[in-house]
Order: C-alpha cells, then sequence, then structure tokens
C-alpha cells in the first residue's frame, strides 16, 4: 500500500473518530485503535500512544462548541479531572510493562461495555431538581442546561461516588489509549444523576485533559508515533466538529444504535486475535 493511500485512510478512519466519539462522549480512542491494530498492523502501545493524541484532539474540537451552547458544566468536569488525571498517569505506568495481547483483551472488553453503555435504555423520568448531595452544594456543582422549552436546573447526587468511579476511568484511559468516556457518562449519569446530555459533553470536555497525562508517559517511553499522528489528528478535529454540530439539532439514537454495532464487532475481532496470539 502506497504512503498516499494509507495516509487517506487514516484521515477518513480519523473523521469518523471524531465525528462518533463527539456524539457519544466515548472519545475517539474506540475506532482509532481497532484501525491501527487491526487493519495495519500497528503495535499496540504505539496505537495507544496515537489514540491519546487523538482523544485530545476530539476533545479540543467538541468542548469548544459545547461550551458555547452552555450545556457543559466545567465546575463538575474540573472536579472529576483531579481523580480521573490520577488514574490516568498510574494507568500508563502499568500498561509500559503489561504484555500487549493483555491490553488488547482488556480493551476488547472495554469496547463491549462502551457499546452496552451507549445504547442502554435512558430513564426519561429523573426528578434532576430533587435535593442533591451536600458536598455538591459546597463545591457549587448545581446548575442547569438549555433545552428548546427553557433553562432545566439539575442537583448533583452521590459525588464521593462518582468521584471514585472517575478514578477507575482514569485508570482505564491510560491503561488503553481512550477517553473512557462510557465510565465518565456512567459515573455522570447514573451516579450523579446529572442530565444524559450533560454527562455526554462534559465527558468530552474532561477527555483532553485525561488523555494528556497520560500521553506524557507514552511520548516519553518512544510509543507516540508523529506519522501516525499527523493525518489523524486534522481529521478527528474536523469529525469532532461536526458531531458538535449535529448532536445539537438530530436524536442521534439511530447513530449510536450503529456505532454500537460497529465497536462490538471490533470488540470481537480484537479479543479473538488477542487470545489467537496475532497481537
Amino acid at each position: 500500500m502506497s504512503l498516499e493511500i494509507f495516509t487517506l485512510i487514516l484521515f477518513i478512519g480519523a473523521i469518523a473518530a471524531g465525528l462518533l466519539g463527539s456524539l457519544t462522549g466515548l472519545g475517539g480512542g474506540v475506532v482509532i485503535i481497532p484501525l491501527l491494530t487491526l487493519g495495519f498492523g500497528v503495535d499496540m502501545r504505539f496505537a495507544v500512544g496515537t489514540a491519546l493524541v487523538t482523544s485530545i484532539a476530539t476533545s479540543s474540537g467538541a468542548a469548544a462548541a459545547y461550551l458555547r451552547e452552555g450545556i457543559t458544566n466545567t465546575r463538575i468536569g474540573m472536579f472529576l479531572e483531579i481523580a480521573t488525571t490520577t488514574g490516568a498517569v498510574f494507568g500508563a505506568l502499568i500498561a509500559i510493562y503489561m504484555p500487549t495481547h493483555v491490553i488488547a483483551l482488556i480493551f476488547g472488553g472495554i469496547l463491549i461495555f462502551s457499546a452496552l453503555m451507549t445504547v442502554r435504555k435512558k430513564h426519561e423520568n429523573i426528578d434532576y431538581q430533587a435535593p442533591g448531595d451536600k458536598l455538591g452544594v459546597k463545591l457549587k456543582l448545581n446548575s442547569s442546561y438549555p433545552t428548546p422549552s427553557g433553562e432545566v436546573k439539575y442537583n448533583v447526587r452521590n459525588v464521593a461516588g462518582g468521584y471514585s468511579l472517575m478514578t477507575v476511568a482514569g485508570i482505564i484511559s491510560g491503561l488503553l489509549g481512550i477517553g473512557s468516556g462510557a465510565l465518565k457518562v456512567l459515573a455522570m449519569d447514573a451516579t450523579m444523576k446529572i442530565p444524559f446530555k450533560v454527562s455526554t459533553t462534559t465527558s468530552n470536555f474532561m477527555v483532553g485533559v485525561t488523555a494528556a497525562a497520560s500521553a506524557v508517559i507514552y511520548l516519553q517511553r518512544g510509543y507516540i508515533d508523529p506519522g501516525l499522528a499527523m493525518p489523524i489528528v486534522p481529521g478527528v478535529l474536523l469529525g469532532a466538529f461536526v458531531g458538535s454540530k449535529i448532536l445539537m439539532k438530530v436524536n442521534v439514537r439511530t447513530l449510536r444504535l450503529i456505532f454500537s454495532s460497529v465497536i462490538t464487532l471490533l470488540a470481537l475481532q480484537m479479543i479473538y486475535n488477542s487470545l489467537t496470539g496475532k497481537i
């Protein structure tokens, strides 16, 4: 395969990663890592290092648009980043000494979990204005977000539980090179009872910082290849920007179903390859 075709495929894949990552809050790594490892036989650690750069780009592209719309809760994002950043550094240190087939096996499991989290039934009858956590009030985490029918206020609950889950999300991010957005959205949506759209956009806001923390470790170890990252970053930025516009205007349920089906197939293929020694 010529360099031009290789670069074009990476660019197109990066656009898809940025688009789907920004719509679901999962980060672009869930597309980029299978593309590199399964499609081009790139070493798992180099794929993870590239995916971390991708996650930073996804977050940068989508977060700016969401902040302008007033949906992202920056106070929650910055508070929970303390947990995810700590976990990300720890996860990156572990990954350096872990066999690549084990990382691939874990990654496949996380992909399946992410797919299930993306299509799980949302509880629309949650009372977001019910009394919140005292710690949430003290940290001024309660807020509101715009909807077509006006501002919707919400109160944050179970802050300690969400913080603990964010630490786990950070470890997974550093270990696998993904934004671990599924766990982040789970922590905010299911545990802290934050509206799903706010959870998704705040997850996008956080992904870049978490990825940057662990990317430093990979950069020091030489596992970030500029030749791989160069065509991917602009594609991811373009896809994330388009995705942020789509999320504001349309129902993305069908797209999430398609996305979940695709990454489930990728997950099964990656698990199979790791068990048979092909990765």
